[in-house]
């Protein structure tokens, strides 16, 4: 038995963690595959029996689980994108949701014949999509504008409102009496927002004091974080069932809005942890669920999950949108993005196991046609919503764009190059003159500190794929690369290489994981850019070709030439850094500093100095 739990466990981390990378490397929604892992492990194959693994134990780590998921999600929702979307989001989270839990029960009843109070129970719960699936799936998409931060908060907040309404009907649906469960409801519904609300602002206030009066070391910040988020979930829970989720998604929100502490470490761990909670979570359900109960063959489940897709979720979108400030083709992606994900599985497996003690019929049901609509949204969804988001042009394909630090003169001149090869450009800088220099040059420049706390809600980064730290100070660079390194992935972080040659042996004094990656060569420090600059040199555009290689064009300059940047064929921007060789091809357009000749009719007398430009602020 002992060896059979230990498969079982095993099986579920290397199985979770598999799915995860198979699905990165095939572009497919993650959740589909972990899934048929699920399926595979389980009712296929036998090697895990979750119910006999976990035992009595199963439901409430799920439930545990569930919870750290959505304080992770909490953590993601900024407060001043609802200036924006507030009343979209508002919108859709109480009307929209009416909408759908109506029409998804009615559904279940009259198509699928289940019972009216466990099919308004299973429309209750289908109105939850939630982190787990709505984070990847942005992710992979990448929405421009307003729609992703919609569907983000829509996503996460309907969570506990939607697992909150289930307990409600199923109260109304054990009492009998519709006078007496209206009162219930009204009742559970009040307690649920003010213990919700109450713990979760208290748990992240508790946060921050220890944070801020350093009362635990560094390396206990993260566990206590985890504990007090058990905690609060609990301490809700057995105050008013399923007012946990809420209370913990109501301290994600808090923590990450404050302005007391750093939080950046503890977002970093829920993070990662987030991606083994949901590849374990799947594994374990979708293992629980017998192939033959799934009702793959059953027209009228598949009937009723086309319904959700393609009347109800549009439906609700555009009636809860009446008269708010949101564009058709926006309103068509957020018609087209309401997967369903762990909360509905998970908390339906609970209530049908109690409908079934109740003595009420068909209940069965429930738990596999949830797993059904999981799977047919999860799989319609995720496969299209590239597609659509394309068609409807609200989504940045792999952003090619280019974030400056810093707008010197000559770090204008790369830009105004990059942007006249048509990638999205957007400077920042403390000088006002190197602004407005920019911006007479057509660039998009903001007048702001790269450090600002702000910036990131002041600047719309749609386009945008990577930073390149060019300012004139090598700490403000590496902090610089440290502070995007979450808005961008790490290897799209650039700054140039500090003062001084950085040989072989003096690479150790600078730690990869303080710094962005080192531009163009190891010397090309500020000092030497601004000097070359100065003294002649130009930003050149070059096409590689068969007759004239890589070689070729050395030799014209004398193999002084700086290689800056790559556009491959596919117009991919590649940049070169001193740690990495790029391997030159035909097709290639290379975009590189070089000393002009004479036919290159570059007038560099009338450039002026860096102490010629006056500084003046606006």
């Amino acid at each position: 038995m002992e060896k059979e739990i230990l498969v079982g466990l095993a099986s579920i981390i290397v199985l979770g963690i598999l799915a995860q990378w198979l699905a990165w490397r095939l572009h497919l929604p993650a959740i589909l595959l972990l899934l048929i892992a699920g399926f595979v492990a389980g009712p296929a194959t036998g090697i895990l029996d979750p119910d006999h693994v976990f035992g009595d134990l199963l439901f409430p780590l799920v439930s545990i689980s569930v919870a750290i998921i959505l304080f992770e999600g909490g953590l993601s929702l900024r407060i001043d994108e609802l200036k924006r979307v507030g009343h979209v989001v508002r919108n859709l989270t109480t009307v929209g949701i009416i909408i759908t839990w109506f029409l998804g029960g009615m559904g279940a009843h009259y198509i699928v014949g289940i019972e009216l109070g466990p099919s308004m129970l299973l429309g209750a719960l289908l109105v939850v999509s939630g982190p787990t699936v709505i984070i990847p799936l942005l992710r992979q998409v990448r929405p421009k504008g307003n729609v992703g931060s919609i569907v983000k908060w829509e996503g996460i907040v309907n969570d506990p409102i939607g697992a909150i309404l289930a307990v409600l009907v199923f109260e109304v649906i054990v009492s009998g009496s519709a006078g007496e469960g209206t009162a219930a409801v009204i009742f559970s519904a009040l307690k649920a927002a003010f213990f919700g609300g109450l713990f979760g602002l208290a748990g992240a206030a508790a946060i921050v004091i220890l944070l801020r009066k350093y009362l635990v070391p560094d390396f206990l910040q993260n566990p206590i974080s985890l504990m007090l988020v058990v905690i609060v979930f609990v301490a809700a829970n057995v105050l008013q069932t399923e007012s946990g989720l809420l209370a913990v998604t109501v301290m994600g929100v808090a923590l990450t809005n404050q302005r007391f502490v750093s939080i950046k470490h503890i977002y970093e761990f829920k993070e990662n942890l987030r991606v083994l909670l949901i590849s374990s979570l799947f594994i374990i359900l979708a293992a629980r669920l017998p192939m033959t109960d799934i009702g793959l063959a059953n027209l009228q489940s598949w009937i009723f999950v086309l319904y959700l897709i393609i009347i109800v979720r549009p439906a609700m979108v555009f009636l809860a949108t009446i008269g708010q400030k949101i564009g058709i083709r926006e309103k068509l992606f957020v018609s087209w993005m309401a997967p369903r994900g762990i909360v509905a599985a998970s908390v339906i497996s609970v209530f049908a196991i109690r409908l079934g003690e109740l003595g009420f019929q068909n209940y069965e049901s429930l738990v596999p046609l949830t797993f059904q609509v999981i799977i047919g949204t999860v799989a319609i969804y995720g496969l299209t919503a590239n597609l659509a988001a394309r068609v409807l042009k609200v989504s940045s394909k792999s952003p090619q764009g280019v974030l400056f630090a810093g707008a010197s003169p000559w770090v204008q001149e790369i830009a105004e190059m990059l942007h006249k090869q048509g990638f999205n450009i957007i400077m920042v800088d403390s000088n006002w003159s190197n602004i407005k220099a920019a911006r007479k040059k057509g660039l998009r420049s903001y007048y702001s500190d790269i450090l600002s706390e702000n910036l990131l809600s002041d600047i719309d980064l749609d386009g945008i794929g990577r930073l390149l730290a060019m300012t004139p100070n090598d700490e403000v660079n590496s902090l610089a690369a440290l502070h995007f390194e979450d808005t961008f992935d790490k290897q799209e972080v650039y700054q140039l290489p500090p003062q001084g040659k950085v040989d072989s042996a003096q690479k150790a004094d600078y730690p990869k994981h303080l710094r962005g990656r080192f531009l163009f060569s190891e010397d090309a420090t500020y000092q030497y850019m601004t000097s070359r600059f100065f003294t002649g040199a130009i930003v050149k555009k070059t096409s590689i070709t068969e007759e004239f290689d890589i070689d070729s064009f050395n030799s014209i300059y004398n193999y002084s030439a700086l290689p800056m940047f790559v556009i491959q064929e596919s117009g991919k921007l590649t940049v070169c850094t001193a740690e990495d060789e790029i391997e030159f091809k035909p097709g290639q357009i290379l975009i590189s500093m070089v000393d002009p000749r004479e036919k290159d009719g570059r007038n560099t007398k009338s450039r002026k100095t860096p102490e010629d430009e006056p500084e003046t602020e606006s």
